[in-house]
């Protein structure tokens, strides 16, 4: 089965990582801009950081035959800083246009702070202006209580929630979210989030339209193959084969197409990835190769 990995932070993950994943099926990423881990400390930080995942992680995951694709944003954790959210905003303006990148996200609340209201609403604004996709990121911790904030700030903002997507959702968030026309989005995430026999009592519950799988991979103890490590408990759980397709192939690209920059069409062949290749004269691989 093809899978599309629609939330996975490969800019901290491993070659190897890449390798197994297309060896599961993965024939296409998306990556979401999220923080460093520790804070920038300027806004240039962010520009190589937007740089290397339009350049190096498409590079690296061509070499196994992965489309990847991202969406670029000011991750709520760091709109917190003062001395960079409106500059970074600006640069997010500039590098939507960019080739590769189908969305704004991750965006969202952390601690739902005023200053992570502010980023929020102006990313938004961005998204809306550009007619482009959203991936939004809600609080880990009183999850409930900011995925109702998160609704009613995307009903006042205005912006069309078909071109919504609700991430990291849980059986209290589930109901909250199926009753717009947003989408839904859930990571199966060891110890923290989600898992595949949770995932699968939910789509027993509310069905399939309009929700996506993912790992939510990082530097974190997470798994890039969460997802296709879910389809075979899927299978196991006698759910229909066009049901599991919907969910890790369908609902993805069709999410994503939404900006008109995506399509069923891509993945007719495998992009281009020789193992000699270099990008800004760097190769995934050292030493001479056939």
């Amino acid at each position: 089965m093809k899978i599309f990995e629609p939330h996975a932070h490969m800019f901290s993950r491993t070659t190897d990582d890449y390798e197994a994943m297309a060896l599961a099926g993965v024939r296409g990423i998306l990556e979401p801009a999220f923080w460093l881990g520790q804070p920038r400390t300027s806004v240039h930080s962010f520009k190589d950081y937007y740089d290397t995942l339009l350049g190096w992680e498409r590079f690296r995951a061509a070499q196994f035959g992965i489309r990847h694709y991202c969406t670029m944003a000011l991750n709520p954790k760091e709109a917190n800083d003062p001395r960079l959210r409106e500059e970074v905003v600006a640069l997010v303006r500039d590098y939507v246009d960019r080739e590769g990148v189908l969305g704004v996200g991750e965006i969202g609340y952390d601690d739902m702070t005023p200053a992570e209201e502010e980023a929020f609403l102006a990313q938004i604004e961005i998204a809306k202006d550009k007619a482009l996709p959203v991936l939004i990121h809600t609080p880990h911790r009183d999850k409930k209580q900011g995925t109702i904030r998160t609704l009613d700030l995307v009903r006042d903002s205005g912006i069309d929630p078909r071109m919504v997507l609700v991430d990291h959702n849980n059986e209290e968030t589930t109901p909250l979210v199926k009753a717009t026309e947003c989408w839904a989005g859930y990571s199966i995430y060891p110890n923290t989030k989600m898992d595949p026999d949770r995932m699968i009592e939910i789509f027993r519950r509310y069905g399939t339209e309009k929700m996506l799988i993912n790992s939510a991979c990082d530097w974190g103890i997470s798994d890039p193959l969460s997802v296709p490590k879910t389809v075979m408990k899927m299978r196991k759980a006698s759910m229909d084969e066009e049901e599991i397709e919907r969910v890790v192939w369908n609902n993805p690209i069709d999410f994503f197409a939404q900006s008109g920059r995506l399509s069923y069409a891509d993945f007719g062949d495998a992009p281009a990835g020789a193992a000699a290749a270099l990008h800004e004269g760097n190769s995934v691989l050292r030493g001479p190769q056939k």
